[in-house]
């Protein structure tokens, strides 16, 4: 058993190990992102692997699910941030595809869902400047457009860049009178090699940081 304590410097003097492991989610946010099916539906996918750039999102998908088939003809989505106590929301909606039928990489694994709102126990409302609909309970919501859809440099995956719209977010995680998200009641769910975590106490703030300092 390792009883290193999370988050600490490692004794520096002992050699590493080359190791293999299956995945590299190293400490990755998690999101929600709907999107509209061709019927006029909407899907509702997890995913640990988005980051931004400025107003740019850039999102790597499977290439056989749901989401990866809508966007590149309907390129409206909200990229919804659910809080670390949802993380059971989440995990309802991790075996399910919208797929049907079920793309056979998929099979024995994941099961359909059509209604994927519903059983993640999250309720759909409506967006201002694309089609699909936000997750109501996530804490920050951010409506975007797909502006390009292309395979990685692998060939396994999507990679997509999406321009933010719009941001929504809960009087809660927002500095007072400010535009500026408060970091200090802000924590996002992160998704560390297939376990998930929130963030734990601020260690320090960047020099560019433009939030104003809240007393809690």
């Amino acid at each position: 058993m390792n009883t290193a304590t999370p988050g600490t410097v490692p004794d520096a003097s002992a050699a590493h190990l080359t190791i293999e492991p299956s995945v590299l989610y190293f400490g990755t946010p998690v999101v929600l992102i709907s999107t509209e099916n061709e019927n006029g539906s909407f899907n509702l996918a997890p995913m640990s692997s988005a980051w931004a750039l400025g107003h740019v999102l850039v999102l790597g998908l499977g290439p056989e699910g749901q989401t990866a088939h809508n966007l590149p003809s309907r390129p409206d989505l909200v990229v919804n941030l659910p809080a670390p106590a949802q993380w059971p929301a989440v995990e309802r909606l991790a075996p399910l595809t919208g797929r049907t039928p079920i793309p056979v990489s998929k099979r024995g694994t994941f099961r359909f869902e059509p209604d994927k709102f519903a059983v993640a126990g999250l309720r759909p409302e409506p967006s201002e400047l694309v089609r699909p609909p936000r997750a109501a309970e996530c804490p920050i919501q951010l409506e975007a457009r797909a502006a390009r859809v292309q395979p990685d440099a692998s060939g396994a995956f999507l990679i997509v860049e999406a321009h933010v719209l719009r941001v929504h977010a809960h009087p809660h995680v927002v500095v007072p009178g400010s535009q500026h998200i408060d970091p200090s009641a802000w924590s996002p769910l992160i998704y560390n090699f297939r376990h998930y975590y929130g963030l734990g106490a601020e260690l320090g703030h960047s020099f560019r940081s433009r939030t104003p300092r809240q007393d809690h």
